[in-house]
Protein backbone atom coordinates (compact mmCIF):
# COMPACT_ATOMS: atom_id res chain seq x y z
CA UNK A 1 0.00 0.00 0.00
CA UNK A 2 2.76 2.46 0.97
CA UNK A 3 4.58 1.68 -2.27
CA UNK A 4 1.55 2.55 -4.41
CA UNK A 5 0.83 5.74 -2.47
CA UNK A 6 4.48 6.75 -2.76
CA UNK A 7 4.48 6.13 -6.51
CA UNK A 8 1.30 8.15 -7.02
CA UNK A 9 2.69 11.00 -4.90
CA UNK A 10 5.91 11.16 -6.92
CA UNK A 11 4.08 11.01 -10.25
CA UNK A 12 1.70 13.80 -9.20
CA UNK A 13 4.62 15.79 -7.81
CA UNK A 14 6.53 15.54 -11.09
CA UNK A 15 3.36 16.53 -12.99
CA UNK A 16 2.84 19.56 -10.71
CA UNK A 17 6.48 20.61 -11.16
CA UNK A 18 6.14 20.25 -14.93
CA UNK A 19 2.94 22.30 -14.85
CA UNK A 20 4.67 25.04 -12.86
CA UNK A 21 7.54 25.10 -15.33
CA UNK A 22 5.14 25.20 -18.27
CA UNK A 23 3.22 28.15 -16.82
CA UNK A 24 6.42 30.15 -16.59
CA UNK A 25 6.71 30.08 -20.39
CA UNK A 26 3.15 31.35 -20.97
CA UNK A 27 2.41 35.03 -21.28
CA UNK A 28 -0.58 35.70 -19.03
CA UNK A 29 -1.34 38.98 -17.26
CA UNK A 30 -4.79 38.45 -15.70
CA UNK A 31 -5.27 39.51 -12.07
CA UNK A 32 -7.68 38.48 -9.31
CA UNK A 33 -8.18 41.02 -6.49
CA UNK A 34 -5.04 42.78 -7.67
CA UNK A 35 -2.92 39.63 -7.51
CA UNK A 36 -1.35 38.31 -10.74
CA UNK A 37 -2.80 34.90 -11.56
CA UNK A 38 0.27 33.50 -13.31
CA UNK A 39 2.77 33.83 -10.42
CA UNK A 40 0.15 32.62 -7.94
CA UNK A 41 -0.62 29.49 -9.99
CA UNK A 42 3.08 28.86 -10.69
CA UNK A 43 4.03 29.12 -7.01
CA UNK A 44 1.08 27.00 -5.93
CA UNK A 45 1.99 24.19 -8.35
CA UNK A 46 5.64 24.33 -7.24
CA UNK A 47 4.62 24.16 -3.58
CA UNK A 48 2.30 21.25 -4.35
CA UNK A 49 5.11 19.49 -6.23
CA UNK A 50 7.48 19.89 -3.26
CA UNK A 51 4.89 18.53 -0.81
CA UNK A 52 4.01 15.52 -3.00
CA UNK A 53 7.62 14.68 -3.82
CA UNK A 54 8.57 14.91 -0.14
CA UNK A 55 5.70 12.58 0.83
CA UNK A 56 6.52 10.06 -1.90
CA UNK A 57 10.25 10.10 -1.15
CA UNK A 58 9.54 9.63 2.57
CA UNK A 59 7.35 6.57 1.91
CA UNK A 60 9.93 4.96 -0.37
CA UNK A 61 12.83 5.77 1.98
CA UNK A 62 11.04 4.39 5.03
CA UNK A 63 9.97 1.28 3.14
CA UNK A 64 13.57 0.64 2.04
CA UNK A 65 14.93 1.13 5.56
CA UNK A 66 12.22 -1.05 7.11
CA UNK A 67 13.04 -3.92 4.75
CA UNK A 68 16.64 -3.84 5.98
CA UNK A 69 15.69 -3.69 9.66
CA UNK A 70 14.30 -6.75 11.41
CA UNK A 71 14.04 -4.97 14.76
CA UNK A 72 10.65 -3.25 15.16
CA UNK A 73 12.15 -0.85 17.68
CA UNK A 74 14.68 0.46 15.18
CA UNK A 75 11.92 0.67 12.55
CA UNK A 76 9.84 2.79 14.92
CA UNK A 77 12.73 5.15 15.67
CA UNK A 78 13.68 5.44 11.99
CA UNK A 79 10.08 6.29 11.07
CA UNK A 80 9.91 9.13 13.61
CA UNK A 81 13.27 10.61 12.62
CA UNK A 82 12.50 10.41 8.89
CA UNK A 83 9.04 11.88 9.35
CA UNK A 84 10.39 14.84 11.30
CA UNK A 85 13.18 15.45 8.75
CA UNK A 86 10.92 15.28 5.68
CA UNK A 87 8.18 17.40 7.27
CA UNK A 88 10.73 20.09 8.16
CA UNK A 89 12.25 20.13 4.68
CA UNK A 90 8.82 20.08 3.01
CA UNK A 91 7.53 22.91 5.20
CA UNK A 92 10.51 25.13 4.35
CA UNK A 93 10.18 24.23 0.65
CA UNK A 94 6.43 24.88 0.48
CA UNK A 95 6.66 28.24 2.28
CA UNK A 96 9.64 29.26 0.19
CA UNK A 97 7.84 28.37 -3.06
CA UNK A 98 4.70 30.26 -2.07
CA UNK A 99 6.48 33.40 -0.91
CA UNK A 100 9.59 33.28 -3.13
CA UNK A 101 11.49 34.45 -0.04
CA UNK A 102 13.67 31.49 0.95
CA UNK A 103 15.92 33.38 3.36
CA UNK A 104 12.91 35.19 4.75
CA UNK A 105 11.17 31.89 5.41
CA UNK A 106 14.17 30.54 7.30
CA UNK A 107 14.39 33.75 9.34
CA UNK A 108 10.64 33.65 10.05
CA UNK A 109 10.83 30.05 11.19
CA UNK A 110 13.64 31.03 13.52
CA UNK A 111 11.56 33.83 15.00
CA UNK A 112 8.53 31.56 15.32
CA UNK A 113 10.68 28.91 16.99
CA UNK A 114 11.99 31.51 19.45
CA UNK A 115 8.43 32.56 20.28
CA UNK A 116 7.31 28.95 20.68
CA UNK A 117 10.12 28.42 23.19
CA UNK A 118 8.38 30.85 25.55
CA UNK A 119 4.75 30.15 24.68
CA UNK A 120 4.87 26.36 24.61
CA UNK A 121 7.50 25.35 27.13
CA UNK A 122 5.93 22.04 28.18
CA UNK A 123 5.52 20.67 24.62
CA UNK A 124 9.07 21.85 23.88
CA UNK A 125 10.40 19.98 26.90
CA UNK A 126 8.51 16.90 25.73
CA UNK A 127 10.07 17.28 22.29
CA UNK A 128 13.50 17.53 23.93
CA UNK A 129 12.61 14.43 25.93
CA UNK A 130 11.92 12.61 22.66
CA UNK A 131 15.41 13.52 21.44
CA UNK A 132 16.84 12.23 24.72
CA UNK A 133 14.93 8.96 24.38
CA UNK A 134 16.14 8.50 20.79
CA UNK A 135 19.79 9.16 21.70
CA UNK A 136 20.24 7.68 25.19
CA UNK A 137 17.54 5.00 24.89
CA UNK A 138 16.40 4.75 28.52
CA UNK A 139 13.57 2.72 26.97
CA UNK A 140 12.28 1.71 23.55
CA UNK A 141 9.09 0.38 22.04
CA UNK A 142 8.39 -3.05 23.52
CA UNK A 143 10.20 -2.46 26.82
CA UNK A 144 8.47 -2.93 30.14
CA UNK A 145 9.07 0.14 32.28
CA UNK A 146 7.93 1.98 35.38
CA UNK A 147 7.89 5.78 35.21
CA UNK A 148 6.14 8.53 37.16
CA UNK A 149 4.04 6.06 39.15
CA UNK A 150 2.93 4.11 36.06
CA UNK A 151 4.07 0.70 34.90
CA UNK A 152 3.50 -0.94 31.53
CA UNK A 153 4.80 -2.03 28.14
CA UNK A 154 5.86 0.77 25.80
CA UNK A 155 3.50 0.72 22.81
CA UNK A 156 4.56 3.95 21.12
CA UNK A 157 7.00 6.83 21.51
CA UNK A 158 6.05 9.88 19.45
CA UNK A 159 7.38 13.42 19.55
CA UNK A 160 5.46 14.50 22.66
CA UNK A 161 4.18 11.48 24.61
CA UNK A 162 5.00 7.87 25.41
CA UNK A 163 2.09 5.41 25.31
CA UNK A 164 2.05 2.46 27.73
CA UNK A 165 -0.12 -0.65 27.92
CA UNK A 166 -0.66 -0.67 31.66
CA UNK A 167 0.57 -3.51 33.88
CA UNK A 168 -0.87 -3.90 37.39
CA UNK A 169 -2.64 -0.64 38.25
CA UNK A 170 -5.75 -0.51 40.41
CA UNK A 171 -7.62 -3.14 38.40
CA UNK A 172 -5.31 -6.16 38.44
CA UNK A 173 -2.18 -7.44 40.19
CA UNK A 174 0.60 -9.99 39.67
CA UNK A 175 2.12 -8.08 36.76
CA UNK A 176 -0.89 -8.71 34.53
CA UNK A 177 -2.11 -6.30 31.81
CA UNK A 178 -5.09 -4.21 32.89
CA UNK A 179 -6.20 -3.29 29.35
CA UNK A 180 -5.83 0.44 30.03
CA UNK A 181 -3.69 2.83 28.00
CA UNK A 182 -1.45 5.36 29.76
CA UNK A 183 0.11 8.39 28.07
CA UNK A 184 3.14 9.98 29.72
CA UNK A 185 4.71 13.26 28.51
CA UNK A 186 8.23 12.69 27.20
CA UNK A 187 9.41 15.56 29.41
CA UNK A 188 8.99 13.26 32.42
CA UNK A 189 12.06 11.26 31.37
CA UNK A 190 14.22 14.35 31.98
CA UNK A 191 13.19 14.69 35.62
CA UNK A 192 12.01 11.28 36.87
CA UNK A 193 13.41 7.83 37.54
CA UNK A 194 12.87 5.28 34.78
CA UNK A 195 12.85 1.59 35.68
CA UNK A 196 13.46 -0.58 32.62
CA UNK A 197 12.83 -4.29 33.15
CA UNK A 198 13.62 -5.53 29.64
CA UNK A 199 16.60 -3.67 28.20
CA UNK A 200 18.26 -5.36 25.23
CA UNK A 201 21.56 -5.74 27.08
CA UNK A 202 19.98 -7.86 29.81
CA UNK A 203 16.19 -8.37 29.69
CA UNK A 204 15.94 -10.34 32.97
CA UNK A 205 15.20 -9.52 36.60
CA UNK A 206 15.67 -11.19 39.98
CA UNK A 207 12.53 -12.51 41.61
CA UNK A 208 11.57 -14.40 44.75
CA UNK A 209 8.93 -16.66 46.23
CA UNK A 210 8.39 -17.08 49.97
CA UNK A 211 7.29 -20.12 51.96
CA UNK A 212 6.58 -19.90 55.68
CA UNK A 213 7.58 -22.92 57.78
CA UNK A 214 7.47 -23.84 61.45
CA UNK A 215 10.61 -23.85 63.60
CA UNK A 216 10.29 -27.63 63.90
CA UNK A 217 11.22 -27.92 60.22
CA UNK A 218 14.53 -29.40 59.13
CA UNK A 219 15.73 -26.11 57.64
CA UNK A 220 18.74 -27.56 55.86
CA UNK A 221 16.54 -30.14 54.15
CA UNK A 222 13.91 -27.54 53.26
CA UNK A 223 16.49 -25.15 51.80
CA UNK A 224 18.12 -27.88 49.76
CA UNK A 225 14.75 -29.13 48.51
CA UNK A 226 13.64 -25.66 47.37
CA UNK A 227 16.93 -25.05 45.57
CA UNK A 228 16.80 -28.44 43.83
CA UNK A 229 13.18 -27.97 42.73
CA UNK A 230 13.96 -24.54 41.28
CA UNK A 231 17.16 -25.74 39.62
CA UNK A 232 15.34 -28.69 38.08
CA UNK A 233 12.56 -26.43 36.75
CA UNK A 234 14.72 -23.59 35.46
CA UNK A 235 17.37 -25.92 34.06
CA UNK A 236 20.55 -24.48 32.57
CA UNK A 237 18.73 -21.45 31.16
CA UNK A 238 19.31 -19.44 34.33
CA UNK A 239 23.02 -20.34 34.33
CA UNK A 240 23.36 -19.03 30.76
CA UNK A 241 21.64 -15.78 31.66
CA UNK A 242 23.82 -15.40 34.76
CA UNK A 243 26.87 -15.62 32.50
CA UNK A 244 25.47 -12.67 30.52
CA UNK A 245 24.80 -10.87 33.80
CA UNK A 246 28.41 -11.34 34.93
CA UNK A 247 29.71 -9.97 31.63
CA UNK A 248 27.54 -6.90 32.12
CA UNK A 249 28.93 -6.47 35.63
CA UNK A 250 32.49 -6.66 34.30
CA UNK A 251 31.79 -3.53 32.28
CA UNK A 252 30.98 -1.61 35.47
CA UNK A 253 32.85 -0.86 38.72
CA UNK A 254 30.23 -2.85 40.65
CA UNK A 255 31.60 -5.97 42.32
CA UNK A 256 28.94 -8.58 43.15
CA UNK A 257 29.05 -12.26 43.97
CA UNK A 258 26.36 -13.74 41.72
CA UNK A 259 25.26 -17.36 42.04
CA UNK A 260 24.47 -19.12 38.79
CA UNK A 261 21.85 -21.38 40.40
CA UNK A 262 18.74 -20.54 42.46
CA UNK A 263 19.50 -19.75 46.11
CA UNK A 264 17.43 -19.87 49.30
CA UNK A 265 17.68 -17.34 52.14
CA UNK A 266 16.27 -17.77 55.65
CA UNK A 267 14.42 -14.97 57.45
CA UNK A 268 13.50 -15.47 61.12
CA UNK A 269 10.09 -14.35 62.37
CA UNK A 270 8.52 -14.39 65.82
CA UNK A 271 6.52 -17.58 65.28
CA UNK A 272 7.80 -19.07 62.04
CA UNK A 273 10.64 -19.06 59.52
CA UNK A 274 10.41 -17.65 55.99
CA UNK A 275 12.39 -19.29 53.21
CA UNK A 276 12.96 -17.04 50.19
CA UNK A 277 13.82 -18.69 46.91
CA UNK A 278 15.72 -16.28 44.63
CA UNK A 279 15.96 -16.83 40.90
CA UNK A 280 16.44 -15.03 37.58
CA UNK A 281 13.53 -14.73 35.14
CA UNK A 282 12.22 -12.69 32.24
CA UNK A 283 9.72 -10.15 33.65
CA UNK A 284 6.93 -11.24 31.30
CA UNK A 285 7.27 -14.82 32.58
CA UNK A 286 7.75 -13.90 36.24
CA UNK A 287 4.26 -14.67 37.55
CA UNK A 288 3.97 -17.87 35.51
CA UNK A 289 7.34 -19.03 36.85
CA UNK A 290 6.43 -18.13 40.43
CA UNK A 291 3.17 -20.10 40.20
CA UNK A 292 4.96 -23.16 38.83
CA UNK A 293 7.67 -23.01 41.51
CA UNK A 294 5.11 -22.64 44.31
CA UNK A 295 3.27 -25.74 43.14
CA UNK A 296 6.43 -27.81 42.81
CA UNK A 297 7.95 -26.67 46.12
CA UNK A 298 4.77 -27.35 48.10
CA UNK A 299 4.36 -30.74 46.43
CA UNK A 300 7.96 -31.64 47.35
CA UNK A 301 7.45 -30.50 50.98
CA UNK A 302 4.23 -32.47 51.34
CA UNK A 303 6.11 -35.66 50.49
CA UNK A 304 8.14 -35.29 53.70
CA UNK A 305 5.69 -34.24 56.46
CA UNK A 306 8.09 -35.53 59.11
CA UNK A 307 10.79 -33.05 58.00
CA UNK A 308 8.76 -30.09 56.82
CA UNK A 309 6.27 -28.50 59.19
CA UNK A 310 3.94 -25.60 58.43
CA UNK A 311 2.82 -23.02 61.04
CA UNK A 312 -0.51 -24.01 62.57
CA UNK A 313 -2.56 -22.28 65.22
CA UNK A 314 -0.19 -19.31 65.58
CA UNK A 315 -0.66 -15.63 65.03
CA UNK A 316 0.84 -14.83 61.65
Amino acid sequence: MARHVGSVSIVLGVAAAAGSRALQGITYTEEVAGIPVKPLATNFLLALAIALLAAGTYLFTYRAIRRRMDDKRRQHNARNVLRLSFVTVALVGVLGALTEQWLGVLFSLGVVGFAITFALQQPLFSFMGWFYIMIKKPYQVGDRIAIEGSKGDVADVDYLVTTLWEINGELVASNQPSGRIITVPNSVVLSSHVKNYTRDEFPFIWNEIEVELAYETDLEFARQTMAEVADDYLGDDMARQIERYRKRLEETPVDLDVQERPTVNVVERNSWVTLRLRFLVHPRRAQRTKNALYERVLAAFNEYPEKVKFPVGRNR
